[in-house]
């Protein structure tokens, strides 16, 4: 069933609303100066850096994400709502109060930090501080994504795998999980732009340090102030990879609905 017209006015407004300040930051970059703006040594530490740790966190949150997002969406217990709410709570928390929550707890006074210290590990503004701060904000996004996905699916593929004699760990498996891959993946892919993109909570908890915690977003709000070209070049490079990524992996995971 086609929906009604006039919802594309609304859908381009949507549409150019996203659209139009990214060709604004387009036209502002010189393809001339690119390589000679992208090269820098900073800006190159800056990139790798931010890879290494979206990847670490998209894994940390794929690690834990999962089997809360199944808990979550097949379980029942009391509280349940108010923890999904917790959980959910960074997709709207300012990344800065993130960042603090995140020092007062695994700081060198925090509540877990001081005894990590006397322990001999140092959390905070190290590179593992990174990927816990891109862990902090991205994994509410594979929790949701993948929670809704197991909901969809409904339980009778896993009730008629029961009746085939599959125990819990077999139907997680070879039935529950291959159903809900593009829902996994996507949420995958949502958690990894996240850390990507984060900026507030990362430099709250692990500071600006070149090479070890100067993630992208930091080097280019940095740059933004010494040499604005270079800023807008390594803002183009974050767009072009987010772009990338997330259009790839959408367009193997969704696909149109059919015509009648």
């Amino acid at each position: 069933m086609r929906p009604p017209g006039w919802l594309w006015v609304p859908a381009a407004g949507a549409v150019l609303l996203v659209v139009v300040p990214l060709l604004g930051l387009v036209a502002e970059v010189e393809p001339g100066r690119l390589p000679e703006l992208l090269t820098t040594q900073a800006s190159i530490d800056a990139l790798l850096l931010s890879l290494r740790t979206a990847s670490a966190a998209t894994v940390v949150s794929l690690l834990l994400g999962t089997p809360l997002a199944l808990l979550l969406a097949r379980g029942r217990w009391p509280g349940q709502s108010l923890l999904r709410a917790l959980v959910l709570v960074p997709l709207v928390l300012p990344p800065v109060v993130g960042g603090l929550a995140l020092l007062l707890t695994f700081g060198r006074r925090g509540l877990l930090g001081q005894h990590l210290e006397a322990a001999g590990l140092s959390i905070s503004f190290s590179t593992t501080a990174v990927v816990l701060a891109q862990s902090f904000v991205a994994l509410p996004f594979l929790v949701l994504s993948l929670e809704g996905a197991v909901r969809g699916l409904g339980r009778r593929h896993e009730e008629v795998a029961a009746t085939l004699g599959a125990g819990p760990w077999r139907r997680l498996t070879r039935v529950t999980l291959p159903l809900v891959a593009p829902g996994l993946i996507s949420g995958c892919v949502l958690a990894f732009a996240r850390a990507l993109g984060e900026f507030g909570a990362t430099l709250t908890f692990a500071g600006s340090a070149q090479g070890r915690t100067r993630t992208l977003p930091l080097e280019i709000y940095l740059q933004r102030e010494s040499d604005p070209d270079a800023a807008v070049a390594l803002a183009l490079v974050l767009v072009v990879l987010a772009t990338g990524i997330v259009g790839t992996v959408y367009a193997r995971t969704i696909r149109p609905e059919p015509t009648a």
